[in-house]
């Protein structure tokens, strides 16, 4: 008797853990389609009555069906009606778009030489206020010489932007940063983020741009500048994975996702895309997802040039300081790299990166 009360109890406990898990994961599913609703129902006034009548169907569910796993199945069916639709919102190029996301870049390759039509080199007055040239540059891949990683941090010590820059000849810096696309009147929304509110942009531009724009006219953003030990002949297979993906974004547009498509996703999905295999990162890959401290990583893979430990090296990448002085400079990036660990060799060889 006792050994079949045993055997009962724990099936019993096993289902409450099961119908636990069940009703957990559907509310989870259920809130992501209630949200989804209400910030991307693509008319405004569509948004709450698309949502109440979401509700109401969950609350007739629960009222009147009296199945439990029915019940389930049900919110679960209303979800996946939410999902199909959010599934199917197209991105576009066509939006009013902010000045400063207006054009995207794209390229032309001419044997040793890429042509970058829409350069971004923005006159800034203050942050929201600027005058944004658009530029065709041409580059000549013999005289890349390497390759420098950004880390921005706001708020959040878990979170950062991260953008490359690749330098040609003696001073000649490129950046490619991967951005939200803002429509006019947009604002970034980390909770916006994770729903299809933003398109992809990699935006190309002068260092004196994207780079200023961050530490004399933003508040609040401490970024550091890396050298890397990638070889020219890496840091060339790198910019052409730019390249394309320039061209890619160009003729088709993308979703930007916080989770799985944002700035550092996307630098590394591309390498894997180059390689002809496909990466969607996953919650192992937490310093990807949470890249606050993805610098960490990439300095105990040895990737960053300077042979320091990685705190005095990260006090030495701050470059706020020197930026301001810098400012309107036409050197400002050869004066934000002054004296700073691992830029005194005009190349680097290191590992695979």
């Amino acid at each position: 008797m006792s050994g079949a009360g045993t055997g009962n109890g724990w099936r019993r406990f096993a289902r409450f853990l099961a119908v636990g898990a069940a009703w957990f994961l559907v509310s989870l599913f259920t809130f992501w389609a209630f949200v989804a609703l209400c910030f991307d129902a693509r008319r405004g006034w569509l948004r709450f009555p698309a949502a109440s009548v979401f509700v109401l169907c969950l609350l007739a569910n629960l009222l009147f069906v009296k199945q439990l796993w029915l019940r389930l199945a049900t919110c679960a069916a209303c979800s996946t009606i939410v999902l199909l639709w959010w599934l199917s919102l197209a991105p576009s190029n066509n939006r009013p778009w902010q000045a400063d996301v207006s054009e995207t870049a794209w390229a032309k390759v001419h044997g040793g030489r890429v042509v970058i039509n829409n350069v971004r080199n923005c006159e800034y007055r203050s942050e929201f206020d600027y005058t944004c040239r658009w530029e065709t540059r041409t580059y000549d891949l013999s005289q890349l010489r390497g390759m420098d990683a950004y880390f921005v941090h706001w708020g959040s010590p878990w979170i950062a932007h991260t953008m490359l820059s690749f330098q040609f000849g003696k001073d000649d810096y490129i950046v490619f940063s991967i951005e939200t696309r803002k429509k006019i009147g947009q604002s970034y929304s980390a909770i916006r983020g994770f729903f299809r509110q933003y398109e992809l942009i990699y935006t190309v531009s002068d260092e004196r741009d994207v780079i200023r724009l961050r530490t004399n006219y933003r508040t609040g953003e401490d970024v550091f500048l890396y050298h890397l030990t990638t070889s020219p002949a890496r840091a060339r297979l790198r910019f052409q994975e730019y390249v394309d993906r320039l061209n890619e974004l160009h003729e088709r547009p993308e979703w930007y996702n916080a989770l799985t498509s944002n700035c550092t996703t996307n630098i590394f999905s591309q390498r894997k895309a180059a390689r002809g295999e496909y990466y969607r990162p996953t919650p192992w890959d937490w310093q990807i997802l949470l890249n606050g401290k993805l610098d960490e990583r990439v300095y105990r893979q040895g990737i960053f040039a300077g042979n320091l430990p990685f705190e005095e090296l990260k006090q030495h990448a701050y470059i706020n300081p020197a930026a301001r002085a810098a400012d309107k400079d036409p050197g400002f990036s050869r004066r934000i790299r002054e004296g700073r660990p691992g830029f005194d060799a005009s190349t680097a060889t290191g590992p695979d990166n």
